[in-house]
Parts: structure tokens; C-alpha cells; sequence
């Protein structure tokens, strides 16, 4: 008799023991179980923690509460200025009811990678080529409220979307470095010309300084020369200022302009003498000649001549 209780005590030990490792489940701390009993849900979701079911009657499926992050693969799509682009994203977004998310759709983390998908494409179509490069923030929120829409009768949230990257061709790209590179020299001519207007005005005051002051151009003309013969150079430039050229060509126009009135009121105050013809030179026979001929006072009067 004892050894029937202790055998009936052993087997209804041993049928305990895998009756309990049999209905026993430990749910984690961000997971949640929801018990389908015979097919039809428990009234209450299994908390975290040590909990029951009853084996071969009850089946607990544990769903992760964590937020997820998705991968949404890169859609080829034309934008709304006709532009052919390649754009993928990624998605955040987290289970808020457990109990929706089993029941209520198949699989929903295959439900939110084709719906991100889908969003994705038409937010391509709606959207320029401009936008999706700047405004990304705008282009975020619409992808979120599109897809957040469905997802709550899910039992998911989407918790932010972020578009990843956008593929352009290459001759998009070779068409935007032209306009950027355009856009970039109009920005430096248009800071040249600005500094060159400051610079003449600066010019401007300076010269209107100089000039009530004559012995300050010859001051920065020698520190022009100071500074050029600091470099070490074997050719000195010494600039001339044109001011001096126009005051040196002006003195002589002057000074040629007195001389000429100078001589032309001497030659008004007095004509000169017409020049005497000149006289043919002797020869020296004539000259022999002319001293051996007497003088006419010399000569006996006729009366005496034989």
C-alpha cells in the first residue's frame, strides 16, 4: 500500500513538473503575449513577467514593443518638373497594441515595408526635384501622415520617417555643377565689382585729402618706393605721376607761348635794314694793278703834256 501511494505521489510529481515547465512562459520586458484560446483571444494581454497558460488549449504569440527600424528600398520614380530619381528612405516605428497587431493583419512589419514603399513613390510624383534635395523636413512629415494613417488600425505608429538618400543621372549632375559653378562666379564678380566701388570712393577721398596738400603725393610716392624696394627686388619701378607730366607739359606750353609774343613785339617795334649786296673779292692782280696807278693828283696838266 505504501509503495502504490509513493509511486502514485512520484507520477503525480512528474505530471505536475511537466505540466508546469509545459504552461509556464516568461515574457520580457518589451515584449507583450496575447493568448489565443481555442482560436479565439484572451481577454487580457500578458504583461511582462512570469506568467501561465494552459498547454495544448492556449497559444501565447510574444510581440516585440520595441521601436523598429525599417529599411525602405531605393524607388525609381519621375518628379512633378520630369526628373528621373532614385530615392530611399528609412522608417521608425513601434507596436502600441499588441493585441490589433496580431489580429488584425497578417504581418505587419511586411504590411509597413510595402506600404513606406508605396508612400514613397507618391511622394516622388508629388514633389520637384528642388524639393527633395532642400526641403526634406516637408517631404518627412507628409511620408509620416501617409503612412500613419492605415498603420493605427494596425495597432503600429510610425514614429518619424527620413528620406535617406536621392540618386540623380549624371547629366542632371553635370547640369547642376554648370549652374552651381555660374552661380558661384556671378557671387565673386559681383563681390569684385563691390570692392572695386569701395575702393574708388576710398581712392576718391584720399585724392580730395591729397590735394589741398601738394607734399603728400611726393610722401606716398616715396612710400611706394619703400614698400617696392622692401621685396628684395633686383628691378626698382618707380612710378611717375601723371599729374607732374601734365604740370611739366603745361609749364612748357607756357613758356613757349611767352617767347613767342616776346619776338613777335620786337620785331613790331623795328624793321631791320635791307642787307647791302655783297661785294665780289679782289684778285690779286687787280689789287697789284690798282696800287701802281697813281693817284689824280699826282698827274701833270694837260697843257704840259708833249
Amino acid at each position: 500500500m505504501v509503495e502504490e501511494l509513493v509511486t502514485a505521489g512520484v507520477a503525480l510529481a512528474c505530471t505536475g513538473t511537466v505540466y508546469l515547465m509545459a504552461a509556464a512562459r516568461v515574457v520580457k520586458q518589451y515584449e507583450r503575449g496575447v493568448v489565443l484560446r481555442l482560436g479565439r483571444l484572451a481577454s487580457e494581454v500578458r504583461e511582462p513577467g512570469f506568467t501561465m497558460i494552459v498547454p495544448i488549449i492556449d497559444r501565447m504569440r510574444k510581440v516585440n514593443m520595441q521601436i523598429v527600424t525599417m529599411p525602405v528600398p531605393a524607388q525609381e520614380g519621375i518628379t512633378r518638373d520630369n526628373v528621373t530619381v532614385r530615392v530611399d528612405a528609412v522608417v521608425y516605428f513601434k507596436v502600441v497594441d499588441a493585441a490589433d497587431a496580431v489580429i488584425r493583419v497578417e504581418d505587419y512589419r511586411f504590411a509597413v515595408s510595402q506600404m513606406a514603399q508605396t508612400s514613397l513613390r507618391s511622394i516622388i510624383g508629388k514633389s520637384e526635384l528642388d524639393d527633395l534635395l532642400s526641403n526634406r523636413e516637408k517631404l518627412n512629415q507628409g511620408l509620416e501622415l501617409m503612412m500613419d494613417s492605415p498603420a493605427i488600425g494596425w495597432g503600429v505608429t510610425v514614429d518619424r520617417v527620413e528620406i535617406k538618400d536621392v540618386s540623380l543621372p549624371e547629366t542632371m549632375k553635370r547640369s547642376m555643377a554648370r549652374q552651381a559653378e555660374a552661380t558661384r562666379d556671378r557671387r565673386a564678380r559681383v563681390i569684385n565689382a563691390d570692392a572695386e566701388l569701395q575702393a574708388s570712393k576710398k581712392l576718391a577721398e584720399a585724392a580730395a585729402a591729397m590735394s589741398d596738400q601738394p607734399a603728400a603725393l611726393q610722401l606716398r610716392l616715396l612710400q611706394t618706393v619703400v614698400a617696392v624696394a622692401a621685396e628684395k627686388n633686383s628691378t626698382l619701378v618707380l612710378p611717375f605721376p601723371v599729374e607732374l607730366l601734365r604740370f611739366l607739359e603745361r609749364s612748357g606750353l607756357q613758356a613757349q607761348a611767352q617767347t613767342e609774343a616776346a619776338e613777335a613785339e620786337r620785331d613790331g617795334g623795328r624793321r631791320p635794314a635791307a642787307p647791302a649786296a655783297p661785294r665780289a673779292p679782289r684778285t690779286p692782280v687787280e689789287h697789284g694793278a690798282e696800287a701802281a696807278l697813281p693817284e689824280l693828283a699826282d698827274l701833270p696838266p694837260v697843257e704840259d703834256l708833249p
